[in-house]
């Protein structure tokens, strides 16, 4: 063989295996407040990370709870001044050890986390130390798994209060969060402004309200996922 078809080859089996995709599953970790606790995501969100990525290769960890601030998962929150309220990280505890159990002896090609939360931020006031949990949190979260290539996807709080009468850091925290996700390429948001007008799971109509209805979690749930996917590819083609 003659050498410059020799140079041809090797260089063609190193650019082949820079640019392949990594191999191991795609880890996903939904967490937040109601509007994530009340998504299914068998509903629309594992679905359709399963049908881009084989369901083979597609891990979902979701732990939520409703009416929760968020320094129930960040550990060094602390409002602007006094001592008072204190970061209770029982949630996040919580979570992370689901996430362990299930990785445990696994091999993962991607980790994404997505975010629902911020209602009861903006109700009690506490929009100033927003920014900085909200990227706290996914520093503790990146350091805890011990990977500097977290995938961070936001959902915006919606347009419920957009008045800040009833929720006074409303608009606060959903500038904060678009902020937030524009700030790293590795970092998204999703709409939720017209999902919560509608019918709720058990028939009730809704307008403009704090939660989304039927459809409306569906539709976010493939928001997600779309997002989810299109940060993925970004840094694996």
């Amino acid at each position: 063989m003659k050498p410059y078809k020799l140079i041809v080859i090797l260089f063609g089996a190193l650019l082949l295996s820079c640019t392949s995709k990594p191999e191991g599953k795609h880890l996903f970790i939904l967490s937040g407040q109601s509007n994530m606790a009340r998504l299914n995501p068998e509903e629309s969100f594992t679905p359709s990370i399963e049908a881009n990525f084989g369901k083979e290769n597609v891990i979902v960890v979701k732990d939520a709870l409703g009416g929760q601030p968020i320094r129930r998962w960040y550990k060094d929150w602390k409002p602007i001044s006094g001592n008072e309220p204190e970061a209770n990280p029982d949630l996040y505890d919580r979570l992370i050890t689901k996430v362990r159990a299930v990785i445990e002896n696994e091999n993962i090609a991607s980790v994404t986390f997505i975010w629902m939360q911020g209602e009861r931020d903006a109700r009690e006031g506490f929009g100033n130390v927003y920014q900085k949990s909200l990227e706290g949190l996914y520093k503790q979260l990146s350091d805890d798994l011990n990977r500097n290539d977290v995938n961070f996807v936001i959902g915006r709080l919606s347009d419920f209060d957009l008045q800040n009468s009833k929720y006074q850091d409303w608009t606060m925290i959903r500038d904060i969060q678009v902020k937030t996700a524009e700030s790293n390429p590795r970092f998204d948001w999703i709409n939720t402004d017209d999902l919560n007008d509608g019918i709720v799971r058990n028939g009730k109509p809704i307008e403009n309200d704090l939660h989304m209805s039927a459809n409306g979690y569906i539709t976010m749930g493939k928001r997600f996922a779309d997002k989810s996917i299109e940060l993925i590819e970004k840094f694996t083609k």
